[in-house]
């Protein structure tokens, strides 16, 4: 997957500018003036990096891999000054690229009054020392049947990390900030959404909704749909809001914007025919086509349609 890349072309797209301040400046005063004295804390380096206003980084360890995991959150503008109130929170996978992308668009949308409603933005970024392919494709796959163009890397630990968000990030959160627990929505994006339809076939409690966007449902041998042939074997209900988007050139095509083998749009829609089929009272689940958008190009539309659907505003 050509995922990360996206991260650095999407902040361009989105206007995300670095700004710094001078620090070193010398005072011009006579010898006997002294200049104040600025805190190290509040010198910045002129051309260092950007730093996300308003945003907090946190570590969460798993204590089973003994891995460190970075968390980012995002409080919403009313956080401060509502303080009986619980918010939903939205978790979002593959958090270097999808976490500004998502909290840029959350509030643009709401310039010209609410349209979404506001909610606590949680970052899962990848663990510390490795770079995101790798992380992803070990904790995001189900099996470790991987594709054969990365059989050299580790798949399949995706069950391993959903323990630890059920253990460890989830409670992090929540009793650190006013999360309301009944409403927690997963939002993932290719490997990722693969991840998201693994824990809606196992644990679907775990989330009260789920953005399932352009999912790899293709992956060893399409195993998620036996995994959602399973659930249904034993389960009568499903209760979940579930929403999946895809991109218009995510089927095999001659246009370099095509997927060269899976028909992921084909995926969706029969994902979506399935789950209907059970009729299921408690769930609730749709899906979009975005046309004229591929794989990658898909994620900053996908976002949006994925806050309107799971998130809008209460009128």
């Amino acid at each position: 997957m050509r995922i990360l890349g996206l991260g650095l072309v999407l902040f361009a797209i989105l206007g995300i500018a670095a700004c710094s301040e001078k620090a070193d400046a010398q005072s011009t005063s006579a010898p006997e003036v002294s200049a104040p004295e600025v805190p190290a804390s509040k010198v910045q380096v002129e051309g260092g990096p950007y730093v996300l206003k308003g945003s907090q980084v946190w570590t969460v360890p798993d204590p089973i891999s003994g891995r460190d995991y970075e968390v980012f959150v995002s409080l919403p503008p009313s956080y401060e000054t509502n303080p009986q109130r619980r918010y939903p929170v939205l978790y979002v996978t593959d958090a270097d690229y999808a976490f500004p992308i998502i909290r840029q668009i959350a509030r643009r949308m709401n310039l010209d009054g609410p349209v979404i409603e506001e909610f606590i933005l949680v970052g899962l970024s990848y663990s510390r020392g490795d770079n995101g392919t790798v992380s992803r494709n070990r904790d995001y796959t189900p099996t470790p049947n991987g594709p054969r163009r990365a059989s050299s890397m580790l798949h399949g630990q995706g069950p391993a990390y959903q323990t630890y968000l059920k253990t460890e990030v989830l409670p992090f959160i929540e009793t650190r900030f006013r999360a309301d627990p009944a409403r927690r929505i997963l939002l993932g994006h290719s490997y990722g959404g693969l991840l998201g339809a693994q824990i809606l076939f196992t644990d679907p409690g775990l989330f009260s909704g789920y953005a399932l966007g352009s999912p790899s449902f293709w992956f060893d041998n399409h195993r998620i749909m036996k995994m959602e042939a399973d659930y249904a074997r034993s389960h009568r209900d499903l209760p979940a809001d579930v929403f999946m988007y895809i991109g218009g050139w995510e089927a095999p095509g001659p246009d370099r914007r095509n997927t060269s083998e899976n028909d992921m749009v084909a995926d969706v829609r029969t994902m979506e025919r399935t789950l209907k089929s059970h009729a299921y009272p408690n769930l609730t689940v749709r899906s979009v086509v975005l046309e004229d958008e591929d794989h990658l190009s898909v994620a900053p539309v996908g976002f949006t349609r994925a806050l309107e659907a799971l998130l809008p505003a209460k009128k």
